[in-house]
């Protein structure tokens, strides 16, 4: 009878030492079915963004790269235990606070913005809140009552309204209220009695007639067209007839990748950007929409199943905001692209072009992975 050796035993499969794809994820701290669902994601993205932007395939490897460096950051933040980001929350808040300040008095203007800043590398440090208030809103009721006292509200209120309040200021009215929105959820889902949700709503009324007053004429400008885009079909209104034009032509299976005439022929505005969404509905019809929205409610339904698994509040609440903040980027999108609501410049995670707003998308979710990851397992 043939024995195996000691070392034999040990590259054995079956002793785990040669663990496999699977053993090398979770050594990397990564969930396998979220990163799964996140590169299905942007696989989709990379082909629609070829077509989008004019089969420029140096736009695409500057996107491919960009993914790269977004990759990378989702698995070095997965390694960091949520107690360490716990206890570095407020400081990264502050962080951020003081990066908006300076965008107000020495960043950079672009479209009539000043939004970014130049230190060898241009970023927006917006996009850096997008994690950090949400992180420090459930790191504030981490050891506090839940649901949240009328006196903590008021707290969180002033906590989610300064970064808000800088935002707008850049203008950048969009990325200021999904800002506002990834704190409110983690309140909301702190727990809060139907009276007060209830008071909340009507006190927003007040609330919108006091924020128009603040807009600027082309922030007005867009919500009056999108109660009546026809009104100006070639001037305010030319965004989203354009774009209802281009998902409705392309019908249950769409006119076929670089096929779209909306989008080759220019008619199509920001068509690589905050309007891809419509190349995607000309060229691959209803049936590649419906596909890319089940990839984002499984990257959704994945994340809450990773708050719901997770060990202690802070974790909880931010697992869950980070999750369903993504579902509010994604609807904001599409919704805006096909005239639901007003045009506010929101990219399509992961699929439009851009830098800043994909790495912090997968540093959040390099965030759920860590959760996920660290969580204490009850015995049974």
């Amino acid at each position: 009878m043939i024995r195996l050796s000691e070392t034999q035993r040990m590259l054995s499969p079956r002793n785990g030492a040669l663990p496999g794809l699977s053993g090398l994820i979770r050594g990397l701290n990564v969930d396998g079915p979220l990163l799964g669902g996140l590169l299905l994601i942007a696989a989709f993205g990379l082909l629609v963004l070829y077509s989008a932007s004019g089969e420029n395939s140096g736009l695409l490897v500057n996107q491919a790269v960009r993914l790269g460096v977004a990759l990378a950051a989702m698995l070095i933040v997965a390694q960091l235990p949520p107690d360490f980001l716990r206890r570095w929350t407020p400081w990264a808040y502050i962080a951020g606070l003081a990066l908006l300040v300076l965008v107000l008095t020495r960043g950079d203007v672009g479209q009539g913005a000043r939004r970014w800043l130049d230190i060898g590398v241009r970023f927006q440090p917006s996009e850096a809140m997008k994690l950090a208030v949400p992180m420090m809103t459930a790191w504030f009721l981490h050891d506090r009552q839940i649901p949240p006292r009328f006196s903590h509200l008021a707290i969180i209120a002033v906590l989610i309204a300064i970064p808000t309040y800088l935002i707008a200021k850049q203008p950048d009215l969009g990325t200021s209220l999904l800002i506002a929105a990834s704190g409110v959820i983690v309140v909301f889902l702190a727990g809060m009695s139907f009276r007060l949700i209830l008071g909340l709503g009507v006190m927003a009324i007040p609330g919108a007639l006091a924020v128009w007053n603040f807009m600027l004429d082309y922030q007005k400008q867009r919500v009056l067209t999108l109660l009546n885009p026809d009104s100006d079909p070639l001037g305010a209104g030319y965004n989203i007839i354009q774009s209802k034009i281009a998902i409705g032509s392309g019908g249950l299976f769409g006119k076929g990748w670089t096929n779209g005439s909306q989008a080759h022929l220019e008619f199509l505005p920001e068509r690589h950007t905050d309007f891809i969404f419509a190349v995607l509905g000309e060229e691959f019809g209803l049936f590649g929409v419906l596909s890319l929205l089940a990839l984002y409610m499984f990257v959704i339904g994945r994340g809450l199943y990773i708050a719901v698994q997770a060990h202690d509040t802070y974790s909880r609440l931010l697992a869950g905001s980070i999750s369903l903040t993504f579902l509010v980027y994604v609807f904001v999108n599409t919704a805006m692209v096909t005239g639901l609501v007003p045009v506010v410049g929101v990219p399509l995670p992961l699929v439009s072009f851009g830098g800043t707003s994909m790495v912090t998308l997968m540093a959040g979710f390099g965030i759920l992975m860590s959760i996920h990851s660290h969580r204490k397992l009850l015995p049974h």
